[in-house]
């Protein structure tokens, strides 16, 4: 490797740094509570009901009113807390994990696209964006999937894993389309080789004009989701792809459930390896 060589490397790894840390969060230590945010929106807990009524109230007029709680740089880089500004609630060591996996199908020239289903605000699609970036990849595509709506009511009748679950009041957890490609945007990284899939999985996934994976991330939290998820683009997972399942350590009766549920009935036996509690992932061999 040549001096120049090792100046670009030392620059793409310091850009990819940068753009963790920006998009969790970590950079400006974003640890705010705000009445009438992402922690408050839809909360079944009375206070923070309270607080976000109060919160949406002086926003009214063009106030915020935040409670400031110690930054955690250890909670943050596992994503166990909910940053209020941030792009990306996932935490340092998931978005390793995406370059990880972004990186290895780069180098082993893995085919196919990019994507995660349930979005939020962008952050871990912009970071694959930004990881074919800094490696000039021009032929691959990020997929940016979600209803951009929130969280279905569950589907007890069908998916039983999902009754009582109540995420789908969490307004939080609603950003819109537009707000997404603007979040892009403000990274400079909104271009053809981005694309969202706006509706409910069960709508858009299975015809998607998709023909090859080389990297699937699934963050749809449900039973419902992860199963419609999967079922869809596991079947486009290239040989050497990776699977990376956001919610595998959290959401065990749901999303960890779905993921055992389709690979027993697909005979599917890859290693399955943990990232940081929560998330996990498997490259597929075949």
């Amino acid at each position: 490797m040549t001096a120049v060589d090792t100046r670009a490397e030392a620059a793409r790894a310091l850009y990819l740094d940068l753009l963790k840390r920006t998009l969790t969060g970590a950079l400006a230590e974003d640890n705010d509570s705000i009445l009438g945010g992402v922690r408050t929106s839809g909360s079944p807990v009375f206070y923070k009901r309270a607080a976000d009524s109060v919160g949406r109230l002086v926003g009214r007029f063009g106030f915020e009113v935040a409670y400031k709680k110690p930054y955690d740089p250890e909670l943050r880089a596992i994503g166990r807390d909910w940053p209020a500004r941030a792009d990306s609630m996932i935490g340092l060591a998931r978005m390793e994990n995406i370059q990880h996996c972004i990186e290895t199908a780069l180098r082993d020239d893995v085919p196919g696209d990019l994507i995660e289903t349930g979005v939020w605000r962008g952050g871990a699609t912009i970071f694959m964006r930004g990881v074919l970036k800094a490696y000039g990849d021009e032929t691959r595509t990020v997929w940016a999937a979600d209803s951009f709506e929130g969280l279905p009511p569950p589907d007890a009748a069908r998916y039983p894993a999902d009754a009582g679950d109540r995420f789908f009041e969490q307004g939080g957890l609603a950003v819109g389309v537009d707000q997404v490609k603007h979040n892009f945007e403000r990274y400079g990284l909104l271009d053809e080789q981005v694309k969202f899939l706006v509706g409910w999985f069960k709508d858009t996934l299975p015809t998607a004009p998709i023909e090859q994976l080389a990297v699937i991330r699934l963050d749809g939290d449900l039973y419902e989701s992860t199963w419609q998820a999967i079922e869809a683009l596991y079947p486009k997972l290239s040989p050497g792809g990776f699977c990376i399942v956001d919610d595998y350590g959290t959401l065990v009766d749901q999303c960890q459930r779905a993921i055992h549920d389709y690979r027993d009935a697909h005979g599917i036996t890859e290693e399955i390896i943990d990232v940081d509690g929560w998330g996990a992932y498997w490259r597929k061999s075949s």
